[in-house]
């Protein structure tokens, strides 16, 4: 489809929503900031919780499509997931409805499908059809956002490309994070092709970059265009030093979500 030149961007104020702000406008984009929390710099930013239906409309009005990076990025209590993570994925897509937009990009995670065993060495890739195992509140609620995105294609024609994506910051902080990480860079390329990609319907993708110690496939990524660069083999020798190889007897590394699978990160209260 030609590039949308309005995109919608929720969590804006978050960490990797601050860095796509940077890098996604040297691709053609004009963003529309959405978040919970003021942003510095940016007046015109919305600045409301999804659960503000009037206000997400009004913010949705217009655009070309949305990438959704909105929610709770870590475990919390049930009740805070469903109402920031379900209940407001169910009113972003509500608002893409009413207001005629037909394509989303949705940050699902690796934490949908948290406890699929890692790949040794000589196994295959984990692929994107593998079943959904959840690790947390928080990895149920990006299968949710997944089969919500799977529906509103299917009954609406609204289309979805689901990221799961895996870590991205600027560098990896643990050699996990070696398998799956997803440089900023690379970031706003996925992030580009799933917008622009023709014919999408509902389409799943992992979300990391080119990296050695790569644990999942990247061919449905690859389909949509995304050409990754980056490769995190870069940082290993520093990371396997400090921290050593991973154990396969160690539970918080047998599992692609790593530690949300034995002791969670939390957001703080």
């Amino acid at each position: 489809m030609p590039a949308p030149r309005t995109v919608l961007l929720t969590g804006a104020a978050g960490g990797l929503g601050t860095l796509m702000r940077g890098l996604l406008p040297a691709y053609g984009y004009e963003l529309r900031l959405f978040d919970m929390n003021p942003i510095e710099g940016e007046p015109g930013a919305v600045t409301a919780e999804l659960a503000d239906t009037a206000a997400l409309r009004e913010a949705v009005r217009g655009v070309d499509a949305i990438l959704h990076l909105a929610g709770i990025s870590l475990e919390a209590p049930f009740e805070k997931i469903l109402r920031a993570n379900i209940e407001g994925t169910y009113n972003l897509y509500e608002a893409a409805r009413a207001e005629g937009v037909r394509r989303v990009v949705f940050a699902s995670s690796n934490h949908a499908v948290g406890f699929t065993p890692r790949p040794r060495e000589g196994d295959p890739l984990i692929p994107v059809d593998t079943p959904r195992r959840p690790d947390t509140y928080y990895g149920l609620s990006k299968g949710f956002g997944e089969d919500l995105a799977q529906l509103y294609w299917d009954r609406y024609g609204i289309e979805t490309v689901s990221v799961r994506i895996g870590s991205c910051f600027m560098e990896p902080t643990s050699v996990r994070m070696l398998s799956v990480w997803l440089s900023p860079g690379d970031g706003a390329r996925l992030f580009h092709a799933a917008l622009t990609a023709e014919d999408v319907g509902h389409t799943v993708v992992h979300g990391s970059s080119a990296n050695t110690r790569l644990w999942w496939d990247l061919s449905t990524a690859r389909a949509l265009g995304y050409e990754p660069q980056d490769d995190s083999e870069q940082f290993a020798e520093k990371l396997v030093a400090e921290q050593g190889e991973l154990d396969p007897d160690n539970p918080a590394h047998s599992c692609l979500g790593g530690p949300f699978t034995t002791d969670p990160p939390r957001r703080p209260h």
